[in-house]
């Protein structure tokens, strides 16, 4: 017994070691360049496979063949990668996100290149290179662990090293080249992918699928390690590896058995998609999203006429054996959920090939148990949408990175112990529907299923919840003050892009006339996301164009061509616009019939600049409180519109509600107080302004007012005319007639003014008031043609419009104004404080954050004063 847990352990320190590499080169890359390599694995089979050709093609010796690779293959691919990809992405500021489907795009570029050079079959022949002891390996890689520590510690290059990782922008300016830093880290880090796939070859299979999988999985460590703690990682990838090896040992009887067998073969998963989930994420809020596309008019009928005519040239002029082309319509399915998810709704979804997979398992069962095939696929739909339930809900508060291992996670685990075990898939069987067994009826089924779901999607987007769905892809905090339930929504993105997968997962199986794990492989889920992304993921176009695309290229007689050319084409996300924009022309600028008008100057995004007093907002918004002067004397009263379009005020306005803050304390981890028994009122239909220094607790007060920060309890009382609010999240304060603006901008630019300003009056107050859109375009000179322009589109000043514009079109009651002359010229200042003192006249209640003085002098009545945390006047 204890011989056999020697070995055992012996072998655990073997895997241990090899994953502890892929840890200290994930969070080397990670720390030097602010890039989450999911390439390392790709990079890793590479050199695996050049050692091979080298040393067993070739007839090199292994000493000079393992030299080659390791330190000249290997750092040159690193510096490849860092000069012909990440370095232009960083030069163009690319976020996170960015970043992340590029090294997606060089995974699938560097699986489907060795696919093209090397075939797709297994090697069992690769060179072993520190022979079967584990613990050379574990040295090794204690060395190289020791190394890092050292240089990181007690070089000039370590200390540089730090100043970019703690803060790049500062580290230039004091004279650290940056770039260098980074082209050493992805040179070190591609080393340490090296070396992990020349000591895994002999161990795993050698093919282009595999070990990059393989490799993935053990991103864990990585992940344990906050991507910043070399020993945590080397001692979790240690920990992994032995435990993994000794539950080899455990054969319980019964049902459990094969499912604790799966378990101690693929423990690296089961700590990945714990870490993933439950684990601080990587990145952060509103940092690392997706990019909003950018907006393009609908794609030209004609354009959706020829698309239709190729689709339906099968069913006419192909012979009988329709067997690639019935793959087509099914594929389009499974990427459309990808439009929902990632195009849409803005989220990094990884895991899409294990809904898939699931519709079709699910499909096959429901089959074989006696179910007739198109009711088993109509079960299998909303039973793969719960599971997508439940698999998204610990996963919807992830943002960015941290949202992509989540799904990354849940998709290989889905894989690995579902989709690829016996127990699961063992007796299955699937065909086609009766009455559609011909390929042509088949392929006839699948376009107009096809139709149906893309009709479906189309009009999600066109409507309320597709505005919505935007605001969150664009600017989630934004979106989160405009009254949008962002958890709901992710989690409606979600179960819908799982039920759209499970449908083509189902009509893909039924179409090849059975259950294949292979063509649900967590790296086809890669491929499928890199393809929609190049393409263009907010397209209706792009699943069709894609689907033909990738089938018709894997057809051919060269494996990897489909992921070579998507991953060539990923690689430069963010350099080049989505290619299904080529088909969509940008139309031009709209102007005014008959031009500008001659007399009165436009504003720089030919809008007419806010002048004289603004249309007041009508009296059963405010309640009647327009009896309050206003700060500066002698200040007319605004305009009322014309009796004719006036809406008739309520019999008994009600009065406007009071907020307040009582005893606010609010403490960051670390101990840095930002509040200290803060208590405030907002007086109604009065402006307060709130000014101070730079750290005094203004803007984490106002967050705390608007829902974004939460105090825990007993850390103060947040009420709303005597009602406890301080649990209420910022939507739902929005709803209660509390909206607030940003002090960097917080519009959508992938929807145009009047989708935004409408957006705000369907998640407000007004719901249900069809004039709140108009009144809020007029009232901020927004009722041109300019409302039809693309928000991404227009200046500073117009957009500060915008903004306001949504926020009131929702008929609030408290305006929370965060620095809302950021950014304006004095005469967009002077009319901004016209249009604030008008409205605080006409009921609202207004707090500004602001440092302008003269602003706050000419409109405020109550002026605080914050120093320190505190209120001091």
């Amino acid at each position: 017994m204890a011989s056999l847990t020697y070995e055992l352990t012996l072998a655990g320190l073997a895997v241990g070691s090899a994953a502890a590499l892929t840890g200290i080169g994930l969070v080397v890359t990670y720390r030097a360049t602010g890039v989450l390599n999911l390439a390392h694995g790709a990079v890793a089979m590479i050199c695996a496979y050049v050692l091979r050709q080298l040393v067993v093609v070739w007839g090199w010796p292994l000493p000079l063949g393992a030299l080659v690779t390791l330190l000249v293959v290997a750092p040159g691919l690193g510096l490849i990668l860092d000069r012909g990809v990440f370095r232009p992405l960083a030069l163009l500021g690319s976020n996170p996100a960015q970043t992340l489907v590029a090294s997606i795009g060089v995974f699938v570029l560097l699986v489907g290149g060795a696919a093209l050079l090397w075939g797709g079959g297994a090697r069992d022949d690769a060179p072993v290179l520190l022979g079967d002891d584990p613990w050379a390996q574990l040295a090794a890689v204690v060395a190289l662990a020791c190394l890092v520590a050292a240089v990181t510690r007690w070089t000039r290059f370590g200390r540089e090293l730090r100043a970019v990782v703690d803060n790049r922008p500062l580290a230039v300016l004091s004279g650290v080249d940056a770039d260098r830093v980074a082209a050493a880290g992805w040179a070190f880090g591609s080393f340490t992918a090296g070396l992990t796939g020349v000591l895994l070859a002999p161990y795993v299979r050698l093919d282009p699928y595999g070990m990059p999988l393989l490799v993935v999985e053990v991103i864990a460590v990585a992940v344990i390690a906050r991507m910043r703690s070399l020993p945590v990682a080397v001692a979790a990838a240690l920990a992994i590896g032995v435990a993994q090896a000794q539950l080899t040992r455990l054969h319980p009887e019964g049902w459990a058995g094969p499912l604790v067998q799966a378990i101690g073969a693929n423990l690296f998963v089961v700590a990945l998609l714990v870490a993933a989930l439950v684990l601080p994420g990587v990145g952060g809020k509103g940092r690392d999203a997706l990019p909003p596309p950018p907006r393009a008019p609908r794609v030209p009928t004609p354009v959706w006429l020829v698309t239709g005519i190729l689709f339906l040239l099968p069913l006419g002029f192909a012979g009988s054996d329709l067997h690639t082309a019935v793959q087509v319509p099914a594929l389009a399915v499974i990427l459309l959920s990808l439009v929902v998810v990632a195009g849409r709704g803005g989220q990094i979804a990884l895991g899409q090939a294990a809904y898939a997979g699931l519709g079709a398992l699910l499909t096959a069962l429901l089959a074989t148990a006696g179910v007739p095939t198109l009711l088993a696929l109509g079960l299998a739909v909303p039973m793969v949408a719960v599971v997508g339930l439940v698999t998204a809900w610990p996963a919807i508060r992830r943002h960015g990175l941290a949202l992509a291992l989540a799904t990354l996670a849940t998709g290989v685990a889905v894989s690995r112990f579902v989709l690829t075990q016996p127990y699961a898939t063992a007796g299955v069987s699937l065909d086609r529907p009766a009455g559609f067994t011909d390929d042509r009826a088949y392929y006839a089924l699948e376009l107009l299923l096809l139709a149906g779901c893309l009709a479906l999607v189309a009009a999600l987007r066109r409507g309320r919840t597709g505005r919505a769905l935007a605001a969150l892809r664009d600017h989630e905090p934004g979106a989160e003050a405009t009254g949008v339930p962002v958890p709901a929504l992710k989690l409606l993105a979600f179960v819908l892009g799982a039920a759209l997968a499970a449908l083509g997962g189902g009509l893909l199986g039924m179409g090849l006339r059975a259950f294949d794990p292979e063509a649900y492989d967590p790296i086809r889920g890669l491929l499928w996301f890199a393809a929609v992304l190049v393409l263009g993921a907010d397209s209706l176009l792009t699943p069709v164009a894609a689907a033909a695309l990738l089938v018709t290229l894997d057809a051919g007689p060269q494996a990897g061509t489909a992921a070579a050319l998507i991953g060539l084409l990923a690689t430069q996300t963010g350099r080049f616009p989505p290619l299904t924009t080529l088909l969509t022309p940008r139309p031009k600028p709209t102007t005014p019939p008959g031009g500008p008008h001659p007399h009165r100057p436009t504003a720089a995004d030919g809008a007419q600049p806010v002048t004289g007093k603004p249309t007041p907002l009508p009296p059963t918004r405010t309640g009647g409180a327009g009896a309050n002067p206003g700060p500066t004397a002698g200040r007319a009263r605004p305009r009322r519109p014309a009796p004719g379009h006036e809406p008739a005020p309520p019999t008994a306005p009600a009065p406007a509600p009071e907020l307040r803050a009582d005893d606010l304390t609010l403490t960051y981890p670390g101990g840095i107080t930002a509040l200290s028994h803060v208590t405030i009122t907002l007086a109604p239909a009065r402006i307060t302004a709130l000014v101070g220094p730079n750290g005094a607790g203004k803007s984490t007060l106002f967050d705390c007012l608007a829902g974004t920060l939460r105090p825990r309890r007993h850390q103060g009382l947040i009420t709303l005319d005597g009602t406890d609010i301080t649990s209420r999240p910022a939507h739902a304060r929005t709803r209660l007639g509390i909206t607030r603006t940003f002090q960097r901008l917080a519009v959508f630019p992938s929807l145009s003014v009047e989708e935004n300003v409408r957006l705000g009056a369907e998640r407000g107050r007004a719901r249900g008031d069809p004039a709140a859109v108009e009144r809020s375009l007029r009232l901020f000179g927004l009722a041109g043609p300019v409302r039809h322009r693309a928000a991404a589109d227009l200046p500073t000043g117009t957009l500060r419009r915008v903004e306001l514009a949504r926020a009131l079109a929702g008929r609030p009651h408290t305006l929370l104004l965060d620095e809302p002359a950021a950014g304006l010229d004095a005469d967009e200042t002077a009319a901004l404080a016209r249009i604030l003192a008008a409205l605080a006249a006409d009921g609202l209640t207004v707090l500004v954050v602001e440092h302008d003085p003269d602003l706050v002098a000419g409109i405020a009545h109550t002026v605080h004063t914050m120093e320190g945390g505190r209120i001091l006047s």
